[in-house]
């Protein structure tokens, strides 16, 4: 594990301005991938009241909102909303998570921030989109999965949907989708000249996750029936197994040649029913799972060397930083004593880096206000009113 250098700004996003206006879940990884490649995102979080949503109450260790200072803004002072146009003015995007209407409401929506800046672009992000039936409604990650459809294709046979944390609608259908779709509206940009709006929907995102397993379920190459196919874990060769020691081996063996491996791995007989006689799968997956449970872990990983049966470790969060592999790549870092993900992906020149830890509400104020170019009588005018706080205090 690698201890994260501080503030290089060498990543490609190097010089590019960003308004993260604070929410949850999936605004904020798309805030923070941005950051992590170095660009300047401002997190402009709420002035009083601000708080976090899930098992995390300290800011502080919060690796959401890594890499980037906090500003705290009252969005309801008459003063507030000048405030973020006035960041608007010098930026070149706007992140945003609110229901449809609500940034409108503020004073902040597209039309205003496309006067102050006509090349702004603008990023929306919410379960539903900004328009349709169910724009209005409120939801959470799970929600969204499952009217994507893709949440009905994830759990084991006989039981009900597994929700998958909240990976597939916050993060990868909610958060990265929206980084595209900045990063494609800033290419653009370069041959227009302009901004323009973003509209990421978790729904939209979830179900472009699953493209090809939508084209699976109309060709008859995907049973319906969670748990019976080959990557939904029906597969006896696509799963995982308890070893003897109450550790878990990860099986992915779907070629002919490397099942023909990982048969030989596990010492099981020649008379194996056929790969892939589905028929046959549920007493397949106790002939595997059974010697599977014959060794402790360790042993399977040092008989596998030298083969080719596509197995690997099961590791806890706490595992993963230390795995030789993990370590030799750089996969982690540590900041401030928290071990986390490193950014992603690799750049031979622009090297990203995690710059800094999460902030506390408010604890770069009257830093950004300067830095971003506000003057002195505003800055003192915004803190004296309240449009802006200092909320920060060491501890």
């Amino acid at each position: 594990m690698r201890v994260a250098e501080r503030r290089s700004f060498t990543g490609p996003l190097s010089g590019l301005k960003v308004v993260e206006i604070g929410s949850i879940g999936p605004g904020p990884f798309c805030a923070m991938l941005l950051a992590d490649l170095g660009a300047d995102v401002i997190r402009v979080d709420r002035a009083t009241g601000a708080g976090l949503v899930g098992p995390n109450a300290d800011f502080r260790t919060e690796l959401l909102h890594r890499g980037r200072r906090s500003l705290a803004v009252d969005l309801k002072h008459p003063d507030g909303a000048e405030v973020v146009l006035s960041l608007v003015a010098d930026a070149d995007v706007l992140i945003e998570g609110f229901r449809p209407g609500v940034a409108e409401r503020l004073g902040i929506g597209p039309d205003e921030c496309a006067q102050r800046n006509a090349g702004l672009i603008y990023g929306r992000m919410t379960g539903f989109g900004q328009d349709g039936p169910l724009a209005q409604h409120v939801g959470h990650d799970i929600n969204y999965v499952a009217l994507s459809g893709a949440l009905s294709l994830i759990g084991r046979h006989g039981h009900p949907p597994t929700p998958p944390l909240s990976l597939v609608g916050d993060f990868g259908g909610g958060g990265m989708l929206l980084a595209l779709g900045v990063m494609s509206a800033l290419f653009e940009r370069h041959a227009s000249g302009l901004g323009q709006v973003v509209d990421a929907s978790m729904v939209e995102g979830a179900a472009l996750l699953a493209t090809p397993f939508f084209g699976f379920a109309q060709t008859g190459l995907w049973n319906s029936e969670r748990g019976t196919n080959i990557v939904d874990s029906g597969a006896p060769y696509y799963d995982a197994y308890e070893t003897a020691d109450g550790r878990w081996l990860a099986v992915g063996a779907i070629e002919p040649h490397f099942y023909a491996d990982l048969v030989a791995l596990l010492g099981l007989p020649d008379d194996l029913p056929d790969q892939n006689d589905r028929s046959q799968w549920p007493q397949m997956k106790k002939i595997f799972a059974d010697a599977v449970r014959g060794r402790p872990l360790a042993e399977w990983l040092d008989a596998a060397e030298g083969l080719t049966p596509c197995i690997a470790p099961v590791l806890d969060v706490d595992e993963a930083p230390s795995h030789p592999h993990n370590v030799a790549r750089g996969a982690f870092v540590e900041v401030d004593g928290l071990v986390q993900p490193a950014p992603a992906p690799r750049f031979s020149r622009t090297v990203a880096s995690v710059d800094r830890r999460p902030p506390i509400p408010g604890e770069h104020t009257t830093e950004v206000l300067t830095d971003w170019g506000i003057d002195s009588d505003r800055r003192a005018e915004w803190l004296r009113s309240g449009a802006v706080r200092e909320t920060y205090t060491e501890t």
